[in-house]
């Protein structure tokens, strides 16, 4: 880690630097703690992850002598990223320093389980119990979490298994345990755990929406779709004016009332969740929709009865009138969904333009049938989101080796950052209509122009699946509670087939899905479904 020769400074009368330019080079001249982990943080949360890397090594090289700031920067870095060489790096220069630190020690083990080396993670945990006994269930608590997170379940399990069997189970131990159970397909198991931990812990947020996702996991809608409707909206700490409305519950009266529904997590939970629109305008609510530019187009043409608003826009200044808001993801509670058999069937409920349909149909080659392929799913700010991602995607290697070279047309739907993997692909070549893509309105367009959408749990899913649209979902290993436990079909998508991970990789899963694509081809005909 050498110091870079080009680093900004704000002394001197000439220089005119900014308040931001002014904190960072506080930051690298003077650092606190809280003030290193508040703006690498912060630059994390804003997406500039390349700059974050950069500033915890530079600040961290600046003060070699300083243990605190490696393991802060050591505990950012892991948090965000998967460069667990870097995270280990950093953690053994902090035991240069302090070779006791059972912090460092830690973040070295978690580092190690999460590169790959179980048997030295795991036996750096051992040695820590041995010698700290009296942080022998922090840190076994820590372990099963280091391995939870790492994919490596059933070592987990085992490991938590013998360690109840000795002693009583701790908060975590038991929320530990209870994720375990759901990742590896057994909600119905997960469940007492979770009520254990929640026992222990009742306001805990973790462990009650943990629950909730596990008792819809195991295809109990009635109490679920009521537990998940008590969780904090999740919308990255922002508080727009209308989330201080009263929250939309089954029991209102909607008649004539003016009503809010709002984006909240990912744009995959409004894909999947406003179907429930015409539920509430057929009870006679006056339904505003408040979203991302991504689905505002979208969701116009989709729901002309409705007004569609910019979030950003509509949140700045109170508009008087409404009488409820909800968060889209609490529309299945709100609709009365007590098992599958509730789910509505308006299937498609998204409407794709029929010009752009037609622009979009100009651009393709003729050459049928056509393959649409989306791979990795859009890097996310917050940390425990940041994990899921690096668990739900793939690469274009591992698909495109997996289901090439194949009779079809193989067209590109991914976008974001890993967009740039298509520039060193080798394989069958991919048509790549994405440069014309402004939003999901126009995503929805290239789908009608497919024959069959492959991809792994991602946005564009959904948008395929409520177009009524072929569609096949290569679930992650731990797959998501909405795709339930078991079984190759989804209840929210008649179109769609499941294939289904049972391992921390996805090259078995991708084999099986080959092998069923050169199937369908063989057997393709216009129209044909999934």
């Amino acid at each position: 880690m050498q110091e870079t020769e080009a680093v900004p400074s704000c002394e001197g009368e000439a220089t005119q630097c900014s308040d931001a330019d002014i904190a960072r080079d506080t930051v690298l001249r003077s650092p606190t703690a809280e003030s290193f982990n508040n703006m690498v943080d912060g630059l994390f949360l804003k997406g500039e992850v390349l700059e974050a890397i950069r500033l915890a090594l530079e600040v961290v090289s600046r003060h070699p002598d300083n243990e605190t700031l490696a393991l802060v920067a050591a505990t950012l870095i892991a948090r965000y990223t998967a460069l667990y060489d870097v995270v280990a790096t950093l953690a053994r220069r902090a035991l240069k320093v302090e070779p006791d630190s059972v912090g460092a020690q830690t973040i070295l083990a978690d580092a190690l389980v999460a590169g790959g080396d179980i048997a030295g993670g795991c036996a750096l945990f051992a040695d820590m119990m041995a010698r700290y006994p009296g942080e022998r269930i922090g840190l076994c608590e820590h372990m099963s979490s280091s391995l939870v997170d790492a994919g490596y379940l059933r070592e987990g399990l085992e490991i938590l298994t013998a360690w109840l069997q000795e002693g009583d189970a701790s908060f975590s131990l038991a929320n530990n345990m209870a994720c375990i159970l759901d990742r590896l397909g057994r909600p119905a198991e997960a469940i007492p755990w979770y009520k254990k931990a929640m026992a222990m812990e009742p306001e805990n947020a973790t462990a009650t929406f943990g629950y909730s996702v596990s008792l819809l996991k195991a295809g109990n809608f009635r109490e679920g779709w009521a537990r998940y409707a008590q969780r904090v909206p999740l919308t990255n700490g922002v508080k727009w004016w209308f989330m201080s409305l009263p929250r939309l519950r089954p029991s209102d009266d909607v008649a004539g009332k003016r009503i809010i529904l709002y984006q909240e997590q990912g744009l995959g939970d409004t894909l999947q969740f406003i179907r429930f629109v015409p539920y509430l305008q057929e009870k006679g609510a006056d339904v505003t929709i408040v979203v991302p530019k991504a689905l505002l187009r979208l969701l116009t043409q989709s729901f002309p009865g409705a007004s569609v608003r910019l979030i950003e826009e509509f949140g700045q200044e109170v508009e008087d009138g409404y009488s409820y808001a909800a968060p889209i993801p609490d529309l299945p509670f709100i609709g009365g969904v007590m098992s599958e058999s509730d789910i509505p069937a308006n299937i498609p409920y998204f409407r794709a333009d029929a010009d752009d349909i037609a622009k979009f149909a100009a651009q393709f080659p003729a050459s049928r049938p056509r393959i649409g392929l989306v791979w990795a799913g859009e890097r996310r700010g917050r940390p425990e989101l940041a994990a899921a991602d690096r668990r739900r995607s793939t690469t274009l290697a591992m698909m495109g080796e997996a289901i090439a070279p194949v009779e079809a047309t193989l067209v590109n739907l991914q976008f974001g950052v890993r967009h740039t993997e298509i520039a060193a692909w080798k394989g069958q070549p991919l048509f790549d209509p994405m440069g014309g893509v402004r939003d999901m309105a126009d995503t929805a367009a290239i789908m009608k122009n497919l024959d069959l959408f492959i991809s792994v749990d991602t946005s564009p899913l959904h948008l395929s699946g409520g177009l009524g649209c072929p569609t096949w979902l290569v679930s992650r290993w731990d797959a998501c509670w909405r795709w339930g436990a078991e079984g190759d079909t989804s209840a929210w998508y008649p179109t769609m087939r499941v294939f289904r991970a049972r391992e921390r990789t996805f090259g078995p899963v991708l084999c099986e899905v080959g092998e069923a694509l050169r199937e369908w081809v063989k057997d393709w005909q216009p129209g044909k479904g999934a």
